[in-house]
């Protein structure tokens, strides 16, 4: 009843949030809006903004410093045609200043000539007088229509210049945002797809180490674990179940369906493309569409072969044919193998390649270490629950004790990884790596960093002291820990590629995670009931249930009978 109600609940909230997603570019560039104005109204907020708002600035600068450029130049042009005009007023004077003097010599050498005659000196005075001032007053005249004249001639240059200017600005501006709109529009709808396949991968992924897990204890013929082989069977009929999701999603992502994955962008490969990258484009003998598609059918069908084929025989099993234990085995050989190959290629075509230019050669122990924690941490909880429910009589501490250890010992081989991978890719300094974490420390910084804490600090601390190993309730904290922790940890691998800086928790990531959540209970409970709890069949059984540790006390149980 829980898992259809987790199911019908995720169902609900997923069908919302793919609604929700802007379905047209005017649509996006409206939520961009928003996002502008609640950034610049709240002085800052989510950091999810960071890449939008820098965006913004660097085209409001290029726009200011071109506008600035032209009015400088402007500027310039009035200044030199204002100086012109100074200097042609400054020439227009002395012209009329030195029209005036001429004029007055004149008028004084005529004096000088007729000075008996003191009447006609004073009407020769009088008249020089008249027309210097009228030339001058002329001159002054025509330095003034000058200068009006340059005036409008540099304000019209100006007002064009200024157009022009505005008018480029507003056009390049125009086409860079849109292209962001585009883009971000894109990462919106990639939004709720991206949510769907964090927690599809996740709880694929542990069924899938939960199968290399238990074809490992059929190869190593340990004796300790039977008792949990049932359980482990039972979790990994989700193989069937959420890989038939994997499946259809893969169909729908090769259709296009969705932007996930950049490489799969038409015209990556075609050299007269805008979209032409030259380094995917060398890497096309892999990232293709039809290797990519093969691939990811042949992992889903060579895994759920090989778990059909090991349950039906396990059951089998039960009535103590020994044949088929030496024929499981083989099997297992054989499982592990192929998992061991098709892990790393599965983490390469479906994580990996959605940040197409970076490439790690730790990538895949990488992912093997996150999904291997996360799985042993389910059996323990799967198992705890149904032994207290009463349907694992064998189980005793000694087994959880052994769960618990290997849930501490594999978180701190995954931190041993992640500081490995990011230690190497830091000092190497090579810019076609350090791109992957550049993002990731700008953009996810909190739940990047908060992740490590999540799944190493917290599970040293409750798990180091070997008593804690056997209590239930520090067990489960523990494993929530491990769990939350690692989901985060494929969040930040995925998101960044798909969604950039439009991330976040909110009811497409919940949803998803219920959904798939309900189908893993789903699954596991009811393969659980469809076979006996005891392996009864299974050689060392006796071994698995005699198994004690001589430090560990057994609560409740008959210490002297171990």
């Amino acid at each position: 009843m829980l898992a259809i109600i987790l199911m019908a609940l995720g169902l609900i909230g997923t069908v919302i949030s793919f609604g929700s997603a802007p379905k047209t570019l005017d649509e996006a560039k409206e939520i961009l809006a928003k996002q502008e104005a609640a950034h610049h109204g709240h002085g800052g907020g989510h950091a999810t903004e960071t890449h939008s708002s820098d965006t913004k600035e660097v085209k409001h600068e290029e726009k200011a410093h071109d506008v600035k450029v032209v009015e400088e130049a402007t500027k310039e042009t009035a200044t030199t045609h204002a100086n012109d005009s100074l200097k042609g007023e400054a020439k227009d004077a002395e012209h009329a200043t030195a029209h005036k003097e001429e004029a007055t010599n004149e008028a004084h050498h005529a004096a000088d000539s007729t000075s008996h005659k003191e009447e006609e000196k004073a009407n020769a005075h009088q008249e020089a007088d008249t027309t210097t001032h009228t030339e001058a007053k002329t001159e002054e005249h025509h330095v003034a229509e000058i200068a009006t004249a340059h005036k409008e001639e540099v304000s019209e240059a100006h007002h064009a210049a200024y157009n022009d200017t505005h008018a480029t600005a507003s056009h390049h501006g125009e086409d860079h945002g849109d292209a962001h709109a585009e883009h971000v529009f894109h990462q919106m709808q990639n939004r709720p797809w991206s949510a769907v396949y964090v927690s599809l991968l996740f709880f694929l992924g542990i069924s899938l180490l939960v199968m290399a897990f238990y074809a490992a204890q059929r190869v190593a013929q340990a004796g300790w674990s039977i008792v949990l082989f049932r359980v482990m069977e039972a979790i990994t009929v989700n193989l069937h179940y959420i890989g038939a999701f994997m499946l259809v999603f893969i169909i729908l992502t090769a259709m296009h369906a969705n932007h996930l994955f950049s490489w799969m962008t038409p015209g990556t490969f075609d050299l007269q493309s805008p979209n032409y990258d030259p380094i995917v484009d060398a890497k096309k003998w892999w990232m293709n569409m039809p290797g990519w598609v093969m691939r990811s059918v042949f992992y889903l069908l060579v895994w759920n072969a090989f778990r059909f084929i090991i349950r039906r025989k396990s059951i089998e099993q039960d009535n103590g044919d020994l044949k088929l234990h030496k024929r499981i085995y083989n099997i297992s050989v054989g499982f592990i193998v192929v998992f061991m190959i098709t892990e790393s290629m599965m983490s390469w075509d479906w994580i990996m390649g959605i940040d197409p230019h970076w490439f790690s050669t730790l990538f895949g122990w990488y992912v093997l270490a996150t999904f291997l924690v996360s799985a042993l941490t389910v059996i323990c909880l799967v198992t705890l629950y149904l032994r207290g429910k009463g349907y694992l009589p064998l189980v005793n501490d000694s087994h959880i004790h052994d769960l618990a250890k290997f849930m501490f010992g594999f978180s701190v081989f995954w931190t041993y990884l992640w500081f490995a991978q990011f230690m190497l890719i830091w000092y190497a300094d090579m810019p076609e790596e350090t791109v992957y974490y550049v993002l990731r420390f700008k953009e996810y910084i909190v739940p990047f960093m908060g992740m490590v804490a999540l799944n190493f600090i917290f599970p040293i601390l409750l798990l180091i002291n070997s008593d804690f190993k056997t209590v239930p309730w520090i067990i489960v904290i523990a494993g929530m820990f491990i769990l939350v922790g690692h989901y985060v940890d494929l969040f930040v691998m995925i998101m960044p590629g798909t969604v950039g800086d439009q991330w976040g928790f909110g009811v497409g990531e919940i949803s998803a995670f219920l959904f798939f959540l309900g189908v893993f209970i789903f699954g596991t409970f009811t393969a659980f009931g469809k076979a006996n709890p005891v392996p009864k069949g299974n050689p060392y059984l006796h071994e698995s249930e005699t198994h004690h540790y001589y430090i560990i006390e057994h609560k409740g149980e008959d210490n002297a009978h171990h």
